[in-house]
């Protein structure tokens, strides 16, 4: 019996050691360590196998990013006859911000809503022409796809379009060319008889001097509505207007 106690005793034992075993293999497998490794080595010498790897796949990803980008993205080719007009973007927004401009004696600031994710910060010097409580709520158009500019430390991202003419005395007279109250915010402007417009980049716009060469042939017509060249600023709603000023240039 002693005998036979002490022989079950070892299968016992061994038994426990072989599952102890079984546990620590299983482990190593989990782990990718290789049998009796050491796993602080073994984690040590894999952290730069696993960097590389990973800055491999960060450069896959920025590749794929990438080209989707430059799929997706492909500009059309430019019609060679579409008007310096079609190039620039006017978005329909409405002020809900607006202060005097600490710096500046004739500046405001303004905070824009174009349908936009956050509002555009713009100035815009009319202090001379407009009471800051007149600012407050104004519906207007917004030159959206200038490149942005630092006005006495503000950075200005756009500008508003106005219709102006001199007075009698040689004042000078300035209003905003409105869009009609059912317009949307961030509805671009279309205009009467042109393409569809096709808006270049900020740096495109800034580069071929593209608001400047429009210029000439930006005027409110005889009934105060915004043209160039004729064609009517448009909205769905309506055409985008002065109060009053006719024939005025429109900057």
């Amino acid at each position: 019996q002693p005998a036979s106690s002490h022989k079950i005793i070892i299968m016992g034992a061994k038994s426990a050691l072989e599952q102890l075993e079984d546990l620590i293999a299983d482990l190593e497998a989990k782990l990718n360590l290789a049998p009796g490794a050491d796993p602080v080595v073994a984690a040590d010498n894999k952290k730069p196998q696993q960097q590389k790897q990973q800055k491999k796949k960060e450069k896959k990803q920025a590749a794929k990013q990438n080209a989707g980008k430059a799929k997706g993205g492909a500009a059309a080719p430019v019609d060679p006859n579409l008007p310096d007009i079609c190039k620039l973007e006017f978005k329909v927004g409405v002020i809900t911000k607006a202060w005097v401009h600490p710096d500046a004696d004739k500046l405001y600031c303004e905070e824009i809503d174009c349908g936009e994710e956050a509002p555009r910060q713009i100035a815009s010097g009319l202090r001379a022409h407009y009471s800051l409580e007149e600012m407050q709520g104004q519906r207007l158009l917004v030159v959206s796809n200038l490149k942005a500019k630092n006005l006495v430390g503000f950075k200005s991202f756009g500008m508003v379009l106005c219709a102006a003419e001199t007075n009698e005395d040689g004042t000078e007279k300035v209003e905003f060319v409105e869009p009609p109250e059912g317009a949307p915010l961030g509805e671009v402007v279309t205009f009467e008889g042109l393409p569809p417009p096709a808006p270049f980049s900020a740096s495109q716009v800034e580069k071929k001097k593209l608001f400047a060469a429009c210029m000439s042939g930006m005027k409110t017509n005889d009934k105060c509505e915004g043209t160039f060249n004729g064609a009517t600023f448009l909205t769905t709603a309506g055409p985008c207007k002065a109060k009053s000023i006719k024939g005025g240039a429109m900057r």
